[in-house]
């Protein structure tokens, strides 16, 4: 061991340890940027002086109305500037910030409310009639109203509630941030949708939190001052963390209330967006806007997406129009996407078929993670990289929650082995790329084949007329389980079951063929993904 044996005075101190936090990269913006845009939004515009005084006169006004550290405020607002300060001013007085999903019904906003024991409630006029709902539901102690106006969306205040400007005006530009004293903190509360009972609280530190800003920077060769567009929405993973990275860069975070193809274009056109994230079914209705909502722009987009692989089909439409797709993969409890499809220059020119297959995949780690692999879930045994053994997604790294609020059975099942268990199912290929093959539970199991949802609604997605599709098990007396397609028609065409069907038949074995085809518009969450839970209760009704 040497001299290390003796490391005599070579301690930790406050000049060579500071715990890690995104606060840290809005500290600094304000310093290195202050007239540079921060946030913009229609006719409101803020510099990094402008957007740091806003958030420090929310953490004064919140700790005068008596929240102290570890205390949690949530928030009920869409993509809009009062939500990127909620993400530095709630820890800068030492809160946790608890980003609730705006489209979630009362009874669940009031479970959430009182099992993370939220203080205050920064809420939007358009949310609040189900913000009150909860309220009435609630067992425990119900938290002070906050309203946000948005009077450029049609949102006035409803005078009942403090309104957010007033309480900014009680706060002082000057307050002096609370900053981590431990790296581990609590950061933020992120309920994910459990497909089964109730919500689970996700806990973030700032450590995960500032090491996921970093690894993303890499992963998206980002630079100097991008224009970033909010399409994922602020309570999902908080962003995918890039409103808590884009200070580091001096970049400008364009906010999106209403995600509709004539916003994004009119905010590229615009505004100069150079970076989104969204699902896929966003870049679908980038593919399919009207001729009148397109705008011309002359610079490549660079777009994340996750929440299901994106069909080739869709891939060889959107990057013609000026959009770069890179796939990531990640969960709530990974502070949003820890894989992406890293692009290989020796794949640039193969046929467009193999390149969009490619595209598809999962993926490999990003560099702020240790270990994402396929493991099997009973030996935690590595599966072989064949591209055809199935394994559960195993991940270990900085970017992985501190666990579930209030939940010990559910941390320690969900990190057992060392690796948190993702409840995705994926193949690895020999160059140790991933690639889901589905979620555990979307996996059809008919006469004993296992069918692969996501591989049939590829096939669909490629039929000219369907806009959208899923597909989800039905039970079968005979078969055990087969595969129901629930589809979504694209406007002004025309296509019925048996064409459907027959069209899936030549491009699958038959058993995967789907046996039951069903039109309708289809649930989605928030964040754009099918709920898969909902089609599965139509099927089993049919």
């Amino acid at each position: 061991m040497g001299w290390m044996n003796d490391e005599t005075g070579l301690n930790k101190n406050a000049a060579n340890f500071v715990p890690l936090t995104p606060l840290s990269h809005l500290r600094r913006a304000a310093h290195l940027f202050p007239d540079h845009d921060a946030v913009v939004y229609g006719n409101f515009r803020k510099t990094y002086s402008e957007y740091y005084a806003r958030c420090s006169r929310l953490a004064s006004g919140l700790s005068q109305l008596g929240v102290a550290p570890g205390d949690v405020v949530a928030t009920l607002l869409p993509n809009i500037p009062a939500h990127c300060e909620a993400s530095f001013g709630i820890p800068a007085c030492g809160a946790v910030l608890n980003t609730i999903n705006t489209r979630l019904e009362a009874e669940t906003i009031a479970y959430i409310f009182d099992h993370g024991e939220a203080k205050v409630v920064l809420v939007d006029p358009q949310f609040l009639p189900v913000t009150r709902q909860a309220i009435e539901m609630m067992e425990g102690q119900a938290p002070m109203l906050i309203e946000v106006a948005d009077e450029q969306a049609g949102y006035p205040a409803s005078g009942d509630n403090m309104s957010y400007e007033d309480l900014l005006a009680t706060g002082d530009p000057a307050f002096d941030w609370v900053m981590p004293k431990d790296e581990w903190e609590s950061l933020a509360l992120n309920y994910t949708s459990g497909t089964t009972g109730r919500p689970k609280g996700v806990v973030y530190h700032h450590r995960g939190a500032y090491l996921m800003t970093m690894g993303t920077v890499v992963s998206w060769q980002l630079t100097l001052h991008p224009r970033y567009l909010t399409i994922v929405p602020l309570f999902h993973c908080n962003n995918w963390n890039h409103t808590w990275l884009m200070p580091m860069l001096g970049g400008t975070v364009v906010c999106c209330r209403d995600i509709t193809a004539k916003a994004i274009y009119d905010a590229i056109a615009d505004e100069g967006v150079t970076h989104f994230g969204a699902a896929p079914i966003v870049l679908n209705t980038i593919v399919h806007a009207k001729p009148e909502h397109r705008r011309t722009f002359d610079h490549i987009v660079d777009v994340f997406t996750a929440g299901a692989p994106p069909p080739a089909a869709t891939l060889a439409k959107i990057e013609p129009l000026g959009f770069k797709v890179t796939q990531v993969y990640g969960l709530t409890e990974t502070y949003g996407h820890v894989t992406e499809c890293l692009w290989h220059e020796k794949w640039d020119n193969l046929p467009d078929e193999e390149r969009y297959a490619i595209k598809a995949r999962t993926g490999v780690l990003m560099p702020m993670m240790e270990d994402i692999t396929a493991l099997d879930p009973e030996t935690m045994q590595q599966v072989p990289m064949d591209g055809k053994t199935p394994g559960e997604i195993m991940i270990r790294g900085n970017s992985v929650m501190k666990g579930y609020l209030k939940n010990p059975k559910a941390t320690d099942e969900a990190f057992a082995g060392g690796y948190f268990h993702s409840g995705d199912i994926a193949v690895q290929h020999p160059d140790g790329y991933l690639q889901i093959s589905d979620r555990a539970k979307d996996i059809i199991i008919s006469g004993g084949e296992n069918i692969s949802s996501v591989e049939v609604e590829g096939v669909l997605m490629r039929h000219p007329a369907v806009m959208l599709c899923a597909v989800v098990a039905r039970p079968d007396e005979k078969w055990g389980e087969t595969p129901c397609a629930f589809v979504e028609i694209k406007e002004g065409e025309v296509a019925d079951a048996a064409e459907l069907m027959a069209f899936a038949r030549e491009h699958l074995a038959g058993f995967k063929t789907p046996k039951t085809v069903v039109f309708l518009e289809l649930p989605k969450t928030s964040t754009g993904k099918i709920q898969k839970f909902e089609l599965r209760k139509i099927a089993k009704d049919l």
